[in-house]
């Protein structure tokens, strides 16, 4: 196992940061701690990282008890949003920092280095200071550097929520294939559920000190355990399960209907499965259009067409159309309240 997590439990003063939570993670896999801001994920990572402590509870690293080693001691690479490097140094020196303060030899520190500029795809910028480089490629140079020691787990905090989206699209790549190259068991935070779905083997998603459901993009997108995973992970309608857009309620368990703008249908005819609607708005997204709909309750409901389906039904604004669901789904110890 390369992360044990054992009912761990943190309390900042009142607030309950951590709500005795426990958690396995593979050795080499890459594993995200996805929720929204105050749901525990940054305090997870820095207690399994040591620059927090545990009320209670224990963690491990490799199999052993790590609870209340100092940071220099657990083998761990950390990685910061904003980069945190030493402007006053090369890349090539910072990358070298970590290996120099551990007093390794000069051959050993210029091998690793040069090694790690190719890794990272930096190879000929070594002497360039980080001012010099763009936010992407600072990144790059970070996580070169905690790199550097091999370490047992590489944890980051954030990495990609400093630079734009075309680069955060494009690193979100380049760690994948990292990742699949070193091999380090890996732990990254982020409230960015495409990030998440696209780069880890696993997602854990907290909410409010707990942990929701752990699992595959798949798993938690198709068979999310709690309102609040089914609401986090994807776009999704939440409607009251009389709003009518089920042509009939019977069987339905719980107050509210969830239903993913994908699973929506729509038809330029009425049959015995449908319900009418009104569409509102449209809106060109490129591959997918999506379609705002207003049902006879007054409740609104999104649907997503690919380009080809929208085209062969012809939408417009204003158009009455049919829709039926190809599949809802419900909790029904859920309430409205």
């Amino acid at each position: 196992m390369g992360i044990s997590v054992q009912n761990v439990d943190k309390h900042f003063g009142s607030f309950h940061a951590i709500d005795n939570v426990s958690l396995n993670i593979e050795t080499g896999s890459l594993v995200a701690l996805l929720g929204p801001s105050g749901s525990g994920k940054s305090t997870l990572l820095r207690m399994i990282a040591g620059l927090e402590q545990p009320d209670s509870g224990e963690i491990f690293l490799t199999g052993e008890n790590a609870t209340y080693r100092s940071v220099q001691d657990r083998g761990i690479g950390f990685v910061f949003q904003h980069y945190a490097l030493f402007k006053h140094l090369t890349i090539r020196q910072n990358i070298a920092f970590p290996l120099e303060i551990r007093k390794a030899k000069p051959s050993q520190i210029r091998h690793r280095v040069e090694e790690l500029l190719n890794l990272v795809q930096l190879r000929g910028l070594g002497d360039r200071y980080p001012s010099q480089l763009s936010g992407g490629q600072r990144q790059r140079v970070a996580l070169a550097r905690a790199l550097a020691v091999q370490p047992k787990v590489l944890l980051l905090d954030e990495p990609f929520g400093a630079l734009d989206a075309k680069v955060r699209k494009e690193l979100r790549t380049w760690l994948r294939k990292l990742h699949n190259e070193v091999h380090v068991t890996t732990v990254f935070v982020t409230h960015d559920q495409e990030e998440a779905m696209e780069v880890a083997d696993q997602i854990v998603v907290m909410n409010e000190g707990r942990i929701e459901q752990v699992g595959s993009a798949a798993e938690l997108y198709d068979s999310p355990a709690s309102p609040f995973v089914m609401s986090f992970i994807g776009p999704v309608n939440v409607l009251p399960a009389n709003a009518g857009i089920l042509p009939r309620n019977q069987g339905i368990q719980g107050d509210r209907v969830f239903l993913r703008p994908h699973d929506l249908v729509i038809r330029s005819y009425a049959t015995e499965d449908t319900v009418p609607a009104k569409i509102e708005r449209i809106v060109h997204l490129g591959w997918e259009v999506q379609v705002e709909l207003m049902l006879p309750s007054g409740r609104g409901v999104t649907a997503y067409l690919a380009r080809q389906d929208f085209d062969k039904l012809n939408l417009e604004r204003h158009q009455d159309v049919h829709i039926i669901p190809k599949q809802v789904k419900t909790f029904p110890e859920y309430s409205l309240n």
